[in-house]
């Protein structure tokens, strides 16, 4: 016998009750949420077979720069086919295992694998126009910093285009009704960049976000062309609405639209369904619920003085 273990027997860390507390608790949350509606079943989507999806979008929209570092030009087609197959083939299987939960929790009985089929062929459809706007949106950010040297280096190193290039694609995922994908594919730019964009969130050509740090763009926000934010912005809800049931109201436009040619300097938080007009420049740290008209330009001093009515003084 090994004299130090008699000595020094192993601790009863009382697992037995921890275990079967534990069990209790989940049963009593599985019944809770069973009986409100507001989970599945057990097979959901999951993020690390979408963060290879994302890896392999990102390359085959982007092969010479984000592609492997050995592709070459007379190769791009042939990488580019093999890479969107292998993607669109798991980006398939994610798609079904999102609407058979959706159907169990609706109980609800759909031919969810010919709907699956349908949406991730609608969504390769779109991977073109997808590219297109994020060429607009690479040459924002190179013409609105003057320290990038190159649109290489906007790809290569900027967060706030790591984080566009995941937002325009979970945007096409969210219109086609896979939100819970789409909040994933978000959140992978969110816990890398810092920069959290609801995929819900439209948001027009040429959108530049500069450093990117804290900024947060919820849900029903509208942001139109050649818009800049700067890092710690928060386009935020004021208020939330609450339902007969108590509920919170979910889907309620609650956030801010930001007309064409709008920007947002750093640390400036703007709140509620509002207008920013066109041409607008929202200052540093200013903190903003109400609309203001075209090619204003609002600083912490003007915002502070505010009429009963809405009106600024």
């Amino acid at each position: 016998m090994n004299m130090s273990a008699a000595q020094n027997p192993q601790p009863n860390w009382g697992l037995e009750r921890v275990v079967g507390e534990l069990r209790d608790i989940r049963r009593e949350w599985r019944e809770s949420c069973a009986r409100n509606h507001e989970c599945g079943g057990r097979e959901l989507p999951a993020s690390g077979p979408v963060r290879e999806i994302m890896d392999s979008l990102r390359g085959a929209l982007f092969p010479m720069r984000l592609g492997p570092p050995d592709l070459r030009q007379e190769s791009e087609d042939f990488y580019v086919a093999h890479t969107l197959d292998s993607a669109l083939h798991a980006l398939h299987q994610q798609v079904f295992l999102e609407l058979h939960y959706a159907s169990r929790l609706s109980g609800n009985d759909h031919d969810n694998e010919a709907l699956s089929i349908k949406i991730v062929r609608t969504f390769a459809a779109s991977l073109p126009g997808v590219r297109s706007v994020l060429d607009t949106d690479v040459r924002a950010a190179f013409h609105g910093d003057p320290a990038a040297r190159s649109v290489d280096e906007i790809l290569l190193c900027y967060p706030g285009a790591q984080a566009v290039i995941h937002h325009r694609i979970a945007h096409q995922l969210y219109r086609l009704g896979v939100p819970m994908i789409a909040r994933i594919i978000a959140e992978l730019a969110h816990s890398k960049t810092g920069i959290d964009i609801h995929p819900g969130a439209v948001i027009g050509s040429g959108f530049f976000v500069d450093h990117g740090t804290g900024v947060v763009i919820g849900e029903t926000a509208i942001i139109g062309e050649r818009v800049r934010l700067y890092q710690a912005v928060t386009l935020g809800a004021k208020r939330f609405n609450v339902g007969e049931d108590g509920m919170l109201e979910k889907g309620q436009p609650r956030h801010p639209i930001l007309e064409d040619d709008v920007v947002v300097y750093a640390g400036a938080t703007i709140l509620g369904c509002i207008t920013i007009g066109r041409g607008s420049s929202i200052g540093g740290n200013v903190w903003l619920t109400r609309s203001v008209p075209p090619g204003s330009v609002i600083t912490q001093a003007n915002s502070q003085h505010e009429l009963p009515g809405g009106s600024a003084s």
